[in-house]
């Protein structure tokens, strides 16, 4: 469960390296975000000499969360950290590789060309 305040790793290549939550899109009073819904954050960590700058605004797919997830066939999986992957408007990665094993409800939520750079799917 990702809210607003919600600090979370960044699990690409694109520079960033954390990034906070401010706001949960996909409805007007949505509270929570979970595996494969897309968010809007501030970069607070960065790399420097990066092409994500400290205090940009970047849309994210979250890929791994602390809290269980429970699946159709009734077992759970969940996280160590919380984490997204920074993509554009179309939903395309914006980094070339991504780091870490992200869960298989992304392939459900058609973020295809994300889970096809994972090195893992959980």
């Amino acid at each position: 469960m990702i809210q607003m305040q919600t600090y979370l790793d960044v699990a690409d290549n694109t520079g960033a390296k954390q990034v906070q939550c401010i706001k949960v899109l996909g409805g007007t009073h949505r509270r929570y975000a979970s595996l494969g819904d897309l968010i809007v954050a501030s970069v607070k960590k960065a790399m420097p000499g990066s092409e994500v700058k400290k205090g940009t605004l970047v849309r994210g797919v979250i890929v791994r969360v602390k809290k269980n997830t429970r699946r159709v066939d009734g077992s759970y999986v969940r996280f160590d950290h919380n984490a997204l992957v920074l993509v554009d408007t179309e939903g395309n990665p914006r980094g070339t590789r991504i780091f870490g094993a992200i869960a298989r409800e992304l392939r459900q939520k058609k973020y295809m060309k994300i889970v096809s750079l994972a090195q893992e799917v959980v």
